[in-house]
């Protein structure tokens, strides 16, 4: 008898999640060594309670709609799992026959890949993990799937709102980016600018500290020599001693609320400088756009989905795929597998040779990092003043 695979996705989607998805499945009815395809409906707690989606059964025109679907199409969570919940899912693997498990998710979902992994070492359960997170701070690898499109969505709508400023230069605009911890998504914004001068002017990731003197001090010197500024503020901003600058404004359980920074900073430029302004806030809009999906990162995400499911068939377990640059320009990456452990809960923020000294800022290596990631050129804006 066949043994069967399952895929589980875990925390945020992103614009690409269901490219891996589509990967995954595919590569594992090419490679004719299982028999039942499974997805687990709604994440961890899916297996849990044992919904599965059997992928024998889905009609092949919906498998062909996936990589064009934003979020994910068989669930996700951010259950928080313990120890006996890891030696029930092994239990439930068994009873299905469930001899692959393909995990995709972010840091909290890779920490998730290595506990079921050693939970399954004596079981003959090969686990291995599929890096998602459009937040782009899984260790290790280069860049991880979903960040490429987010990146691409943030630098297409701030050229466009940047247009739209410089039309009727008359107030600031806030742009608030996701992103609490590391600043990846916020710095993308950068390549919004075809030349000197462009938007955005200013850029605050939350690596660096936040002081509110200085800022209010920037933008108005900004909207002097401009008359429209737009600033991308991530959502995590923070002062000298990590206090966020908005405080929270609800807790409950492990889960956090924070108000708008973007709203925040927009009324302290009203309040303080007597500056019209005004706060933008994509939000989820800007990881559920299949508009603005960038194609590198869409190949990037089936690939790891396909190749998380060749190591699982050929018998690796406890690894991640991490992806490994070998070019800039002509961009080229290729796939290695990474031990989870390496990437179990790791955090990976900007590093200081992408930001300029005063913080508000990338630098030009940035610039040309991530730049193909986000696949073809922006549409560039029309100049007649």
């Amino acid at each position: 008898m066949k043994e069967n695979l399952i895929i589980m996705h875990g925390g945020g989607p992103t614009a690409v999640l269901n490219c891996s998805l589509y990967g995954a499945v595919r590569e594992a009815q090419k490679s004719g060594a299982v028999e039942h395809i499974y997805g687990a409906v709604g994440g961890t707690g899916g297996l849990l309670r044992e919904q599965l989606l059997d992928f024998n059964a889905v009609p092949e025109e919906q498998l062909e709609l996936l990589p064009t679907t934003p979020a994910t199409a068989i669930g996700t969570s951010r259950d928080a799992l313990e120890a006996e919940d890891y030696a029930r899912m092994t239990e439930i693997l068994e009873a299905h026959n469930i001899r692959y498990v393909l995990m995709n998710g972010g840091n909290g979902t890779m920490d998730a890949c290595g506990k079921l992994a050693a939970a399954c070492k004596d079981k003959g359960i090969k686990v291995m993990g599929i890096p998602k997170t459009m937040d782009n701070d899984i260790a290790v690898t280069d860049h991880c799937p979903g960040f490429g499109s987010v990146a691409r969505y943030m630098a297409g709508t701030v050229r466009e709102l940047g247009v739209d400023v410089r039309s009727l230069p008359i107030h600031v605009v806030v742009l608030e980016s996701l992103g609490r911890n590391a600043g990846w998504t916020t710095a993308a914004s950068a390549l919004a600018r075809e030349q000197g001068g462009d938007a955005p002017h200013l850029i605050y990731p939350p690596e660096r500290p936040f002081h509110e003197d200085e800022f209010l001090d920037r933008v108005g010197d900004m909207y002097r020599r401009l008359g429209g500024v737009v600033v991308v503020a991530s959502e995590g901003l923070h002062d000298d001693v990590g206090k966020p600058i908005v405080p929270p404004i609800f807790q409950t359980g492990r889960s956090t609320y924070f108000g708008d920074v973007s709203s925040h900073l927009a009324q302290m430029i009203v309040r303080r400088l007597g500056i019209k302004a005004r706060s933008e806030k994509p939000g989820i809009l800007a990881r559920a756009s299949i508009a603005w999906q960038s194609p590198v990162d869409a190949a990037e995400a089936e690939l790891a989905g396909r190749e998380a499911c060749r190591a699982a068939l050929a018998g690796e377990t406890g690894k991640m795929v991490g992806f490994r640059r070998l070019s800039t320009e002509p961009y080229r990456c290729e796939t290695f597998l990474i031990p989870i452990e390496e990437v179990m809960l790791g955090e990976r923020v900007l590093t200081p040779e992408y930001l300029t000294a005063d913080g508000t800022d990338v630098t030009e290596e940035f610039r040309r990092w991530c730049a193909p990631l986000i696949g073809p050129e922006l549409p560039s804006m029309a100049r007649l003043v």
